[in-house]
């Protein structure tokens, strides 16, 4: 493994030490085995969730760790770092933010301590619909008042872990888009129990390049109580966006992650692997492009602390959240073709598992948000250049 150089605390760097130790029990076998059978890590997914370190962003007197966004991204880098998949689970780190940000005191403690210990999944978050997209304000899935109750009609799409999920967090219309003032008006966030109401719910898995458990799910009738109605009905989109800075920076550290992976994979193998009577690794058409993008990620770690740093201190990072994981994602891909032509026809085969994080890699370029549309954003909102779509 490279070394890499960075000013921690002890605490971070015990963080960083124990996940390193439990993925360990988890070697890139593992993972690939489940990702023939487009199975999910319940086995990981458990041992996480027993060593608590799914519930570090829930405050102490909820039953979590109450700690940073540095920590939580510190555990999802050396998740993907070791060979792993931290998008099987990291919903659960941070989807939880809605309730803790915008919840009543009774929904806090009537969730969060639950979602600590893992005795409740909030792993699915419903908000893409076929025909929106990006535009989150298109949305058609309505929620309809009714008494004590909302009765929802509709479908999600890219929803990823509802087949292992006991909540959802969902985003429906409450109010007709032709009635509301403002395009973000109107949309209100709940939380959906899906056991509950599973007969209502039919979700269909998406057969996807990578193994990441997402799904399409229609709702016919589906009830929600009005007490799992989160803040204000109509103000469901402010409440996203406020949780979208976490969820760009933990994908950032992700993607990080992943880059070191290959950073540390192409290493190893340009060391060892002998052509030509010499290490591939002396030639420059092997050895700059590796040293490219670890300098390109190192880059991206910094952006990501800086924005993790905002965020623990309740400063607007909105556009470092953003730029993490635009930086983020760009050099890992680059790291990616790295290592594949560092590997050369190897890079190909299963076995080496480069092919298996290299599909996996190309994922964070497109999603949560599309790297373009974080362009837009920069240009629009830090740059002040008129808006572009």
């Amino acid at each position: 493994m490279v070394n890499t150089y960075e000013v921690e605390s002890s605490e971070q760097e015990m963080i960083r030490k124990s996940v390193r130790s439990l993925c360990e029990r988890f070697p890139e076998d593992y993972w690939r085995e489940l990702d023939e059978r487009d199975a999910y890590p319940t086995a990981f997914v458990q041992a996480l969730t027993e060593e608590g370190w799914l519930s570090v962003l829930i405050p102490e007197e909820y039953g979590g760790a109450g700690l940073g966004m540095k920590e939580a991204g510190i555990i999802l880098e050396e998740i993907n770092r070791s060979g792993g998949n931290s998008g099987a689970c990291h919903a659960q780190m941070y989807t939880m933010g809605a309730v803790l940000r915008h919840g009543n005191e009774e929904q806090k403690q009537r969730f969060l301590p639950k979602i600590a210990s893992g005795e409740l999944r909030l792993q699915a978050f419903g908000i893409t619909e076929p025909t929106a997209g990006s535009d989150t304000t298109s949305i058609e899935t309505f929620a309809e008042k009714k008494g004590d109750k909302y009765v929802v009609n509709g479908q999600k799409i890219w929803t990823s872990r509802a087949e292992h999920s006991d909540l959802m967090l969902l985003l429906a219309r409450t109010t007709p888009r032709d009635q509301v003032k403002k395009k973000t008006d109107g949309l209100s966030l709940f939380l959906l129990d899906m056991k509950d109401q599973a007969d209502r719910i039919d979700i269909r898995p998406i057969d996807a390049m990578i193994n990441h458990a997402t799904t399409e799910v229609f709702f016919d009738n589906a009830e929600i109580p009005v007490e799992n109605l989160i803040g204000e009905e109509g103000k469901g989109f402010r409440y996203v966006l406020s949780g979208m800075n976490a969820e760009r920076i933990l994908i950032a550290s992700e993607s990080v992650g992943d880059g070191l992976y290959f950073v540390d994979r192409s290493v190893q193998y340009a060391n060892e692997r002998v052509v030509f009577n010499r290490q591939i690794g002396q030639n420059q058409g092997v050895q700059f492009p590796i040293s490219k993008a670890y300098m390109d990620i190192q880059a991206a770690k910094l952006m990501r602390d800086n924005a993790a740093e905002m965020f623990d201190a309740g400063i607007n990072c909105g556009a470092e959240a953003n730029m993490a994981k635009y930086l983020a994602s760009e050099a890992t891909w680059r790291a990616a073709n790295a290592a594949m032509d560092t590997y050369g026809g190897y890079g190909f085969a299963k076995e080496y598992n480069i092919e298996r994080k290299f599909r996996e890699a190309r994922l964070f370029i497109v999603a949560p948000i599309s790297n373009n549309l974080v362009v837009s954003f920069v240009g629009q909102h830090v740059l002040g250049l008129p808006r572009s779509y």
